[in-house]
């Protein structure tokens, strides 16, 4: 099983945004329908939601205008309004205004060794009723650089990778900062690390120049360097590898200072036992083989540490946890290699190279 892809000609931000939405118009429409049943389940009204989704398009069109652009595009060719794209790009801002926090999500690993190309893995856990929302798009950006990226149908990027040298894995962070008062989407943030950055220090730039009302951790990895950006509406934090080039992250805040706010792991504390168990396998985590890497990762909550989750079919929509997909990152390719499913269905025959 491999996720579907998408490969735009267009390069100008409206015309890729209408094509990219023509394209996959059934994928965002099942896409958005989700979205809307997880946020009626977990207490918001549809008129909430489009206040929500109008005020997203505001905040991004005054910090991104030519993203605001490429999400009106998608949403011509979807047959949606754009303030509909911007709920999709805005689920993390939506899902802190409800206030809804979950037991699942995801688990970054990057090793920057010695000798060789950087290690990275992740998964990427999320609502089983969203399975069917990842795809991975290819697109030209008007400077030249081509980026790859695994992303949701309607969501302008998510986990990628640049022809520029240029990584980034992405986990979702949960602060008493947040607010309904919606800011920037951080999708967003990552989408324009992807397209502009080159390093580490200018993706950090990046992620500070943004105002926003919801948390996350953008991991940036180049040949070289790699930093896990922990952005709240408190403030950023660049987290760097320790001494001997490892770089974790789950679901709670590294930063000393941030993490007074700490609002995931204070209700879900499987994220400490997440990074406990990457900590424990970190020869595993740092080979050149991805598969090994991946198995490196695997434990299941039975086991100790919920890093490849399975959907308890027995709880509400808001509730069900599923490890949709793992992903590793090869920068010297500038490619990225997913598999359909957590750990413990890896094998070598199931890497999609993208």
């Amino acid at each position: 099983m491999t996720f579907p892809t998408f490969t735009s000609s267009q390069t100008e931000p409206r015309a890729r945004g209408k094509e990219f939405g023509t394209h996959l118009r059934d994928q965002i429409a099942a896409n958005l329908a989700g979205y809307t049943d997880l946020f009626t389940v977990a207490g918001a009204t549809g008129a909430q939601v489009r206040a929500w989704g109008e005020r997203a398009l505001e905040a991004s069109a005054a910090w991104a205008p030519s993203l605001a652009e490429e999400m009106a595009g998608i949403a011509a060719g979807a047959g949606l309004e754009p303030w509909q794209v911007a709920v999709i790009n805005a689920r993390t801002e939506i899902l802190a205004g409800i206030d809804m926090i979950g037991h699942g999500e995801c688990s970054t690993s990057v090793v920057l060794p010695k000798d060789g190309p950087p290690r990275t893995i992740q998964t990427w856990d999320w609502h089983d009723h969203l399975r069917d929302a990842p795809v991975l798009w290819e697109y030209e950006h008007e400077r030249g650089r081509v980026v790859r990226t695994f992303t949701e149908a309607g969501t302008l990027a998510k986990i990628g990778i640049t022809t520029a040298g240029l990584g980034v894995h992405f986990n979702i962070l949960r602060h008493d900062s947040d607010t309904s008062d919606l800011g920037v989407p951080v999708h967003l943030i990552a989408r324009r690390i992807l397209d502009e950055a080159s390093t580490v220090e200018e993706a950090t730039e990046i992620a500070r120049s943004a105002t926003v009302s919801a948390s996350t951790v953008i991991t940036v990895v180049t040949e070289a360097q790699a930093a896990s950006i922990e952005i709240s509406p408190a403030g950023v934090a660049a987290i760097p590898p320790d001494p001997d080039g490892v770089l974790l992250h789950c679901n709670h805040f590294l930063d000393p200072d941030l993490a007074t706010g700490e609002r995931h792991a204070t209700a879900r504390p499987g994220t400490y036992r997440r990074l406990a168990h990457l900590e424990d396998n970190v020869e595993g985590l740092s080979g050149a083989d991805l598969n090994a890497r991946a198995l490196a990762m695997l434990s299941h909550e039975p086991d100790g540490a919920p890093v490849c989750a399975h959907p308890d079919l027995t709880q509400p929509l808001n509730q069900r946890w599923e490890t949709i997909a793992t992903i590793g990152l090869d920068l010297p390719a500038g490619r990225l290699r997913a598999h359909q499913g957590g750990p413990c269905q890896v094998t070598e025959a199931t890497w999609q190279t993208f």
